[in-house]
């Protein structure tokens, strides 16, 4: 196995087992906060950046400050929210069942970061050298991420270098 595949494989492994330990319910609602603190700072930041007109001059230092205070402000809100959920399904006595969604929910969350790698490495000179064409599983998430992209909006598709078909050995 070459080293890409020895990373993809360790980016699999890592995303499971902390899904593993953490659960599915944790690692889903993380996410959901994670969005959702994504959201309200851009929703937030605008208004909250006029309150502080008197304390911070620049306006684009009082946007970022009012973005990072409302993101971290929901992300630790969220944190422990998400404490007394793990809490309260490990009291109910579903948490072998939790634990293995849990490492499922870490498996696909690990694929979809190796497909996002993939795509994204196809805007870089990163696909012709010879340690990725070595590799045993590019092809594999070339094929997905092709796949992938033909999902995306037509505006997009166009902006994204994919091949129709990977070439394979």
């Amino acid at each position: 196995m070459s080293t890409p595949d020895l990373v993809i494989l360790g980016i699999l492994l890592v995303s499971m087992i902390v899904s593993l330990f953490r659960g599915f319910i944790r690692e889903v609602f993380s996410l959901l906060v994670w969005i959702a603190a994504v959201y309200c700072a851009l929703q937030a930041a605008g208004p909250l950046a006029e309150q502080m007109d008197g304390w911070i001059e620049m306006p684009s230092a009082r946007l970022v400050v009012a973005f990072v205070g409302v993101f971290v402000l929901v992300l630790v809100v969220g944190a422990l929210v998400n404490y007394l959920l793990g809490k309260l399904v490990a009291s109910t006595g579903l948490s072998g069942t939790d634990r293995l969604f849990g490492a499922l929910f870490g498996a696909l969350r690990g694929l979809a970061i190796v497909l996002a790698a993939v795509i994204i490495a196809r805007f870089t000179p990163f696909p012709e050298d010879p340690w990725w064409q070595e590799s045993r599983l590019l092809p594999e998430f070339e094929r997905l991420a092709i796949w992938a992209v033909a999902q995306f909006p037509e505006s997009l598709q166009a902006h994204v270098p994919v091949e129709a078909e990977p070439e394979s050995d």
